[in-house]
C-alpha cells in the first residue's frame, strides 16, 4: 500500500466506525461490478451510521476526493465505480422499518429489495417496482436509478413511490428532503429556490421534452406543484448518486393483488409479437414483457421444465398478466385476451395461460431467472450490456425493434432482445468478444448507431438503469438546449463534481469502450505448469502498455484447454447473483451469514482474476489478507450450482488457497482437521480410551486451546471394528469372478470409523437386490478436509491411491458408490480437478451416491419393493454436495416407496457444518448462524426423527435440535426388514 491509500486509511479508521480498506487487495474486488468495466478506487468505506457517512464526505471534501455510492454492485453500468471513496451501503445499513398499517415503509439505503417485500407479505403489502434484480438490488440503488420492471403498468416507478428521503450533501451534512417551499430557510429551502428557477428558465425546452415524456437525466419537469412547493425527495429519485446520498427514505407499498393471471402468447416472428403485445395493452395488464427466440432456448438448457412449455419454433414470446377480485373474471379475461392475440394471420400460433401461483411463479421465472443466464455463453462472443437501457413510445416499438435489427446486421452481429412494452422499454444485449480489438471498436460504433435510431423514433437512452459509464456520454446529445440545465441542477448540488463524477453529467465523459475490464489475449502453459498471460487492458486506443506480460503464476491444479484459469476467472461478470438471501436459493451460505463482498463468490473470481491481470502481485495471494478471503469459502459448491454464469467458483477458491499453502504451510488446526482420518485411525485402536476424551469436558477444552476445535460440539465415538475391518472378515474385499450388476464401495471416513452400520445397512440393500459387494481395504477416505483447506499436495496424493484403486475396480464392470455426499464429489468433481489422467475421468464417470443408484435402478424396473410398512414420519434434509450431485433428490423418493412412511421435504438451505469446517472454534457462531433455519425447521417439524445423507448435516441437526438423524440408506435397510435394531430411532420410541 502505498503512502497516500496508508494516511487515507488511517485518517478515516479513526473517525468511522465501520469498516474502511485502502489496500489493494480489498479495493480491487471494488473495482468491479456487473457491467464490463473496472476501475480500483482509492479507498472502501463500509459505514455503520449516518455520522459515518457524514464523517466520510467531509473527509473527502476536505482532501478532494470522489465519492461514488454503491449497492450490492449490480448494476450494468458502471455506475458505482470509480477512483476515488466507494461507499458500500450493503454491508451494515440495511434495516427495514414498517409503519403501522404497513402502507409505508423506511428503508435505509443497504436493505435488499427482497428483503423489504418479505418483511410486508404478511401485511399483504409489497413495494411496487420489481427490477429483474430485485432479489439483491438495495433500495439506493432502486431510488438512485428510479427502477421499475415488468410491473409498470400497475406500480409506476421509484419516483411513483417516495415520500420522503434523508440526503448527505456534498459537504457532509444532513437533510431530509420531501416538499419544500423555495422561500424555507437552510439547504433544503436552497435547492428547492434553484430548482424553481431553473425550471422557470427552461420551460419552453421542457415543454417541448413533454411531447416525449422525458424520463431519463435530472428530471426537473414535474417537481414543481400548483402550490409552489419543489417535491426534492422525488427529484433525487434517479440522479444516481450524483447530487447527494440518500441514507434512507420512506416510500409508499401497494396491496398485493388477490389473484393473478399469466398468460404466454408465442410468435413465428419478433415484430408480429411485438404488434401483439401493443394491441393487449387494451385489455387493462398490468404485465406485458416480450422476449426473442435466443432468451427461450436458455430457457430450455438451462431448465428442462420449459421444454414442453416453449415451442421450438417461437421466434418470440409475449408474457402477459391481469389482476382481479375473483378467480371467475380472471378465467373470462384470459380467455377474450387470447381470442383476439391468437386470431388472424398474424396472431399468436399457440399460448399458455395459468392462475396457480406454482405455474405463474414458472413462467415468470422466464424473464427473472433467464436474463442472467445469458451470462453462460462459454464461445467468445457473448452478450453485453452497454446500450441496452432504451425506451420509445410504446406504439412505435415494432418498427423500432425492425430498424435495429436493420442495424445490427449492417454491424454483422446479433442480439438478444427483452421490452417491458408496457412502457415501452428494451432491453438489448449484442453478441461481441471484447478481447478483440475490431469488437471494442464496433462496441462504441452500436453505441451511437443504436441511439440514432432510437432517438428518430422519439425515444431515449438511459431511462431506468443509471447513465454510469457506458451512456453518460449519449446524454448531451439527447438532452440538446436541456444539457445546459443539467449542468445547473449539478453546480447547485455539487459544483466540485465530487459526487459520482463523469456519471449522469460531466465536463469530461468517457467512451463506452474505455476503462473495460482486462481481457487476456494470450495465454500460454509452460512445461513446469506455469501460466504466462499477455494481458490486454481492454482500451480502444492503443496504450503503451497494452502487452505488457504478467508475472508467472505456478498453477496447482489441472485447468483444461477448455477452462483454462483465465477463462474461468473471466468467466464470472460480476452480476452479483451470489449475494441473494432468498430461501429458494443456498448460495451463498457464508455471505448471508456475514453480508460481506468478500464473502461473495464472486469476490474470489476478482480476487484471481486481479492476479492473473497484472493488478495484483502472484505474491498477494500468499498473504494472510487473501486466505481471510478465501477461507470465507467452506467449499459446500452452491454457487457453482446456482450461478448463472456456472462459474467454478470453488475451484478458483482451491487455487487460492493452495497458493497461500505452497508458501506458508499449513496452520496447525487445518493439518489436523485435514489428517482427522489419520487421528480416528489411531483412536479406532483404543476405542475406550478415545471415547472417554471425546466425552470428557477437560480435553475438550484443551483440544480448543491446542487445536481450535470448538468444544462446544461433541464429536462422533469411534468404534474397534471399523468397516473395512467388517468387510474384511466377510470377505468383501476379494473381487466376485462372476458377471451381472455388482458395486465398489467407497468407504469414508464416518462409514468406517465412527458409523459402520451405515456400510453394514447399504450391504443389505445389495444382497436384497442381487447385487454383488466389493470393497477395497487399501483405499483412504476422500480428503475433502484437505481440499478445503488448500492441502492440495496431500489430497493429490490421496487422490492418485483412490483413483488407481477403483479405476481397477470399474475396469474389472463394478460401479462406485459412496453413501457420504463428500465422498461422491471428491470421485466426480475435486479428483479430475487435480490429476488429468485417464483414471480420474473413469472413476468420476462411474461413480454414484447410494440412493440416486438405487433409484435408478427403481426407473429401471430392476429394485425390490417388498419393503415391510414403517408407520414413521421423517423430516428429509438434502445436503448441500448432494444437492450439486443430485439437483432431483432420489432419497426422499426412495424412502416414500416405503408403505406407511411420511417423508417431509425440509427446504431451509445449508445445515452450516461444512464437513469439518464447523468443528472448528473459530467458525463455531457463524456454523450456527448458518444454520439456525434448518435447526428451527426440525424444531418445528412434527416428526419422529430425521434423516440426511452427510454426516456432518447428521451432527449439526442433532447438536442444534436434538432430533435422532439416520441415513436414508439405513431406513431402506430396516423397511427390508434386515435392520431391526434401528426401529427405535425411527420411530422414536427409544
Amino acid at each position: 500500500m502505498d503512502i497516500e491509500r496508508q494516511r487515507t486509511q488511517d485518517d478515516l479508521r479513526g473517525i468511522i466506525q465501520g469498516d474502511v480498506f485502502c489496500d489493494p487487495v480489498m479495493t480491487q474486488l471494488y473495482a468491479s461490478d456487473a457491467s464490463i468495466y473496472q476501475v480500483q478506487p482509492m479507498g472502501v468505506v463500509r459505514p455503520q451510521t449516518n455520522s459515518d457517512v457524514i464523517a466520510a464526505v467531509q473527509y473527502a471534501k476536505e482532501h478532494e476526493i470522489s465519492l461514488h455510492p454503491r449497492g450490492a454492485g449490480s448494476g450494468v453500468a458502471g455506475e458505482s465505480l470509480g477512483r476515488g471513496l466507494v461507499i458500500d451501503f450493503s454491508r451494515y445499513m440495511r434495516r427495514v422499518e414498517i409503519s403501522a398499517d404497513a402502507t409505508t415503509v423506511n428503508v435505509q439505503s443497504g436493505a435488499v429489495l427482497a428483503d423489504v417485500n418479505r418483511s410486508l407479505r404478511a401485511r399483504r403489502r409489497g413495494y411496487g417496482p420489481d427490477p429483474v434484480t430485485r432479489s439483491i438490488t438495495t433500495m439506493g440503488s432502486v431510488l438512485a436509478t428510479n427502477a421499475t420492471g415488468s410491473h409498470f403498468l400497475r406500480s409506476g416507478t421509484a419516483r411513483d413511490t417516495i415520500e420522503s428521503a434523508r440526503v448527505v450533501t456534498v459537504d457532509g451534512e444532513l437533510i431530509e428532503l420531501a416538499k419544500h417551499s423555495p422561500s424555507d430557510d437552510g439547504t433544503a429551502g436552497r435547492f428547492a429556490l434553484g430548482l424553481s428557477e431553473i425550471q422557470q428558465q427552461f420551460a419552453p425546452q421542457l415543454a417541448k421534452s413533454s411531447e416525449t415524456k422525458a424520463r431519463g437525466g435530472y428530471r426537473i419537469d414535474d417537481i414543481v406543484g400548483s402550490d409552489g412547493r419543489v417535491d426534492l425527495a422525488k427529484f433525487i429519485v434517479g440522479t444516481q448518486g450524483t447530487l447527494a446520498i440518500v441514507v434512507d427514505a420512506t416510500v409508499r407499498t401497494e396491496t398485493i393483488a388477490t389473484h393473478r393471471g399469466v398468460v404466454l402468447l408465442f410468435y413465428h416472428r419478433m415484430e408480429l409479437a411485438a404488434r401483439g403485445a401493443v394491441s393487449a395493452l387494451r385489455h387493462g395488464l398490468v404485465a406485458c414483457d416480450l422476449m426473442d427466440r435466443r432468451l427461450l432456448q436458455i430457457a430450455r438448457d438451462t431448465d428442462p421444465r420449459y421444454a414442453d412449455i416453449l415451442p421450438a419454433a417461437a421466434e418470440a414470446m409475449v408474457l402477459l398478466e391481469i389482476q382481479g377480485e375473483s378467480l371467475g373474471e380472471l378465467y373470462d379475461r384470459l380467455a377474450i385476451i387470447q381470442q383476439d392475440l391468437c386470431s388472424g394471420h398474424e396472431g399468436a400460433f399457440a399460448s399458455v395461460d395459468t392462475v396457480k401461483q406454482s405455474e405463474r411463479d414458472l413462467y415468470w421465472a422466464l424473464s427473472r431467472r433467464v436474463i442472467p443466464r445469458m451470462y453462460r455463453f462459454k464461445r467468445g462472443e457473448a452478450p453485453v450490456p452497454f446500450i441496452e437501457d432504451l425506451t420509445v413510445p410504446r406504439d412505435r416499438l415494432p418498427e423500432t425493434l425492425t430498424a435495429i435489427q436493420d442495424t445490427l446486421k449492417r454491424e454483422q452481429t446479433t442480439a438478444t432482445f427483452f421490452s417491458h412494452v408496457g412502457h415501452g422499454h428494451l432491453h438489448l444485449r449484442p453478441f461481441l468478444d471484447l478481447s478483440k480489438a475490431a469488437d471494442r471498436r464496433r462496441l462504441a460504433r452500436l453505441s451511437t448507431e443504436i441511439a440514432e435510431v432510437v432517438w428518430q423514433h422519439g425515444g431515449q437512452v438511459s431511462v431506468e438503469h443509471a447513465a454510469g459509464l457506458s451512456r453518460t456520454y449519449l446524454l448531451p446529445k439527447q438532452f440538446g438546449e436541456l444539457w445546459q440545465a443539467m449542468g445547473q441542477v449539478k453546480r447547485l448540488f455539487d459544483p466540485m463534481h465530487r459526487l459520482n463524477p463523469g456519471k449522469l453529467f460531466g465536463a469530461v465523459l468517457q467512451k463506452p469502450n474505455e476503462n473495460l475490464r482486462p481481457a487476456d489475449q494470450t495465454i500460454e502453459v509452460t512445461a513446469d505448469n506455469r501460466v504466462i498471460v499477455e494481458a490486454d487492458h481492454g482500451i480502444a486506443a492503443p496504450v503503451r502498455d497494452s502487452n505488457r506480460s504478467v508475472p508467472q503464476l505456478q498453477v496447482l491444479q489441472h485447468w483444461p484447454a477448455s477452462s483454462t484459469i483465465t477463462s474461468v476467472a473471466r468467466g464470472c461478470n460480476g452480476c452479483g447473483r451470489c449475494r441473494t438471501t432468498s430461501p429458494d436459493e443456498r448460495q451463498c451460505p457464508v455471505f448471508r451469514a456475514s453480508m460481506r463482498e468478500e464473502a461473495t463468490p464472486r469476490a474470489k473470481a476478482n480476487l484471481l482474476r486481479a492476479v492473473i491481470a497484472g493488478k495484483l502481485r502472484v505474491d498477494d495471494l500468499a498473504t494472510d489478507q487473501a486466505k481471510e478471503i478465501a477461507d470465507l469459502c467452506f467449499n459446500c459448491h452452491q454457487c457453482r450450482l446456482d450461478c448463472p454464469a456456472s462459474v467454478d467458483i470453488p475451484k478458483i477458491v482451491g487455487e487460492l488457497k493452495a497458493q497461500y499453502v505452497a508458501t506458508n504451510g499449513l496452520p496447525l488446526s487445518d493439518a489436523l482437521i485435514g489428517r482427522i482420518d489419520t487421528v480416528a485411525a489411531f483412536a479406532s485402536r483404543v476405542p475406550w480410551l478415545s471415547n472417554f476424551l471425546i466425552q470428557n469436558s477437560f480435553s475438550r477444552w484443551l483440544a480448543e486451546r491446542l487445536f481450535g476445535l470448538s468444544a462446544a460440539r461433541r464429536l462422533p465415538g469411534v468404534v474397534r471394528e471399523t468397516y473395512l475391518r467388517y468387510a474384511t472378515g466377510r470377505r468383501w474385499h476379494r473381487r466376485s469372478p462372476h458377471g451381472g450388476l455388482k458395486v465398489a464401495y467407497f468407504v469414508d471416513q464416518y462409514a468406517n470409523f465412527h458409523d459402520p452400520d451405515i456400510g453394514r445397512a447399504l450391504a443389505e440393500v445389495l444382497q436384497q437386490n442381487e447385487i454383488g459387494l466389493y470393497v477395497p481395504t487399501a483405499q483412504s477416505a476422500s480428503g475433502m478436509a484437505r481440499f478445503t483447506s488448500g492441502d492440495l499436495k496431500g489430497a493429490r496424493r490421496i487422490a492418485k491411491r483412490n483413483t488407481r484403486l477403483l479405476a481397477d475396480a470399474v475396469r474389472a464392470g463394478y460401479t462406485i458408490l459412496a453413501t457420504e455426499p463428500s465422498a461422491v464429489l471428491c470421485l466426480k468433481h475435486e479428483y479430475p480437478n487435480l490429476l488429468d489422467d485417464e483414471d480420474a475421468h473413469l472413476v468420476a464417470e462411474h461413480s454414484h451416491e447410494a440412493c440416486e443408484f438405487l433409484w435408478g435402478l427403481h426407473q429401471a424396473g430392476r429394485l425390490s419393493t417388498e419393503f415391510q410398512s414403517v408407520d414413521a414420519s421423517i423430516a428429509y434434509h438434502q445436503p448441500c454436495h448432494l444437492r450439486v450431485l443430485d439437483p432431483i433428490g432420489c432419497a426422499p423418493q426412495l424412502l416414500k416407496l416405503i408403505p406407511g412412511m411420511d417423508v417431509q421435504h425440509i427446504e431451509a438451505g445449508c445445515s452450516g457444518m461444512a464437513g469439518t469446517w464447523g468443528l472448528q472454534k473459530k467458525n463455531y457462531r457463524n456454523s450456527l448462524r448458518i444454520g439456525w433455519p434448518l435447526i428451527s425447521a426440525m424444531r418445528s417439524a412434527k416428526v419422529t426423527s430425521a434423516t440426511t445423507e452427510c454426516s456432518a448435516c447428521k451432527m449439526q441437526i442433532e447438536h442444534g435440535s436434538g432430533q435422532a438423524t439416520l441415513h436414508p440408506i439405513k431406513i431402506l435397510a430396516y423397511a427390508y426388514g434386515r435392520m431391526p435394531k434401528i426401529g427405535s430411532d425411527l420411530e422414536g420410541t427409544s
